[in-house]
C-alpha cells in the first residue's frame, strides 16, 4: 500500500480503490463540464496547475483537497455560465445621458422640499437615474460631482473588490466569507466592513476604484468612492488625493456602480447578480428604505447607507411596478436621515410621473 494512505484512511483495498475512484470521478465530472470553456477561454496553464494539484491531493488523501477545488469551481463556472465584461454588449455613460424633462422635474422636486437653498450652498448632492429600459438611461443630477464624506456606504466598494479577488481565485466564497460580506452590507458591520477591507487589501482596492473601465475614483471628475480607513479607530491609510477624505462618495460615482451592477458589467454577471442579492433585505429601516416603505410597502430596495454625525447618505437600486432606478443622496445637515426618507418619495414619484422611452414611442 502507498505509505500516505495509511495515514488518512482504513487499511483495506476495497476503501483504497472507492476513494481513488471518487477521486477520478470528481475530476472528470469538472472535466467535462469545463473543458470547452477553458480551451476557449485558452487557460490551459491554469487548468493544468488546477488539475494536478486535485490530483496529487485527491489520490494521496482520502479526498481532493476542498480549498483548492473550491478555488477552480469558483474560478471555471461563473465563466461558464457568463461572458465575461468584455463581451457583453455596449452600455452608454451616464454622462451622455442627462436628461431634460427628468432635470427639470428633480430641480423642482427639491424646490419643493425647500432644499434647493441646501443644494445651492453644496451640502446636499442628489443622481436620479431611470433604467427602466438599461439600454436607454435617463440621468437627472444636482452636485453629482460634488465629494462628501460618505460613512459607510462605500463598504459597496469592499463587496466588489471582494468579488473581484474571488473571481481572480485569490479568494474563495466560503460560508464565512458570505456571512461577513453580509453583514457589512446588511447591518453595516463595522468589524466585518475592517476583516473584508484586509483581506481585500487596501492598496488593491484604492488601484481597482481607479482602473479602466470602471473609474469609480476620478480625479478629472471630482473624484468618487474612496475607501482609505479601515472601519476601526486606526488612523487613516491613504485619504482621498482631492479632498483628503477617508470614506467619501460623489452621488453621480455610486450612481454610475449600480448602473455596472444591474448591467451585469461589476466582474461578471454572475457576479454582479450575487452582489445585488447581498444589497437586498436591508437591516437597518432609515432613510430611504423608511420613507419608501411607508408609501409603497411591495417596493424592492438593494441599497447601502453611511452616517455619521452630520453626514447622511443613501443609494439604492429600487424596482417597483414595472419601474426601475438607482437614487444616491448625500448630505451634510443634522437632520440628513429625515430629509433622506423624504426625498426618496419624491423621486419615486417623479419616476412614476415621468414616461418611459418605450411608452413615449407610443404615445
Amino acid at each position: 500500500r502507498h505509505p500516505r494512505w495509511a495515514d488518512f484512511m482504513p487499511l483495506t483495498p476495497d476503501w483504497v480503490i472507492i476513494n481513488k475512484l471518487r477521486t477520478l470521478f470528481l475530476v472528470g465530472r469538472i472535466l467535462t463540464t469545463h473543458v470547452i470553456q477553458v480551451a476557449v477561454m485558452k487557460r490551459r496553464i491554469t487548468l493544468g496547475v488546477s488539475l494536478c494539484h486535485l490530483l496529487l491531493s485527491g489520490v494521496g488523501h482520502a479526498q481532493p483537497d476542498k480549498l483548492a477545488l473550491a478555488k477552480w469551481n469558483t474560478r471555471f463556472s461563473q465563466n461558464l455560465e457568463q461572458p465575461h465584461i468584455d463581451r457583453l454588449p455596449g452600455y452608454p455613460k451616464l454622462r451622455d445621458v442627462h436628461d431634460l424633462e427628468l432635470q427639470r422635474a428633480l430641480e423642482q422636486g427639491l424646490s419643493e422640499l425647500k432644499l434647493d437653498a441646501t443644494t445651492e450652498r453644496r451640502q446636499m448632492s442628489v443622481a436620479l437615474v431611470d433604467i427602466t429600459e438599461p439600454d436607454h438611461p435617463r440621468l437627472a443630477e444636482v452636485n453629482g460631482d460634488t465629494m462628501f464624506y460618505a460613512a459607510s456606504l462605500p463598504k459597496i466598494a469592499i463587496l466588489w473588490g471582494a468579488f473581484q479577488r474571488i473571481a481572480d481565485g485569490e479568494m474563495v466564497l466560503d460560508e464565512e466569507t458570505e456571512q461577513q460580506l453580509t453583514r457589512m452590507i446588511r447591518n453595516s458591520s463595522n468589524p466585518a466592513a475592517t476583516t473584508m477591507l484586509n483581506r481585500v487589501g487596501k492598496a488593491y482596492l484604492a488601484e481597482l476604484l481607479q482602473s479602466a473601465p470602471y473609474r469609480f475614483y476620478d480625479p478629472d471628475q471630482g473624484g468618487g468612492l474612496w475607501v482609505g480607513k479601515e472601519y476601526a479607530k486606526q488612523g487613516a491609510w491613504k485619504r482621498d488625493p482631492l479632498h483628503n477624505i477617508s470614506h467619501g462618495a460623489t452621488a453621480l460615482q455610486v450612481a454610475r456602480f449600480y448602473y455596472f451592477l444591474e448591467t451585469g458589467r461589476l466582474v461578471s454577471p454572475f457576479y454582479s447578480r450575487t452582489m445585488k442579492s447581498i444589497l437586498a433585505d436591508s437591516a437597518i429601516n432609515h432613510k430611504f428604505v423608511r420613507g419608501l416603505h411607508q408609501q409603497h410597502p411591495n417596493a424592492k430596495i438593494y441599497r447601502k447607507s453611511g452616517s455619521w454625525r452630520n453626514a447622511h447618505a443613501d443609494s439604492a437600486l429600487i424596482e417597483r411596478q414595472g419601474r426601475r432606478y438607482i437614487a444616491v443622496s448625500l448630505v451634510d445637515d443634522p437632520r440628513g436621515g429625515e430629509l433622506l426618507s423624504q426625498l426618496i418619495v419624491k423621486l419615486d414619484d417623479i419616476i412614476f410621473a415621468t414616461p418611459t422611452l418605450a411608452k413615449s414611442a407610443v404615445v
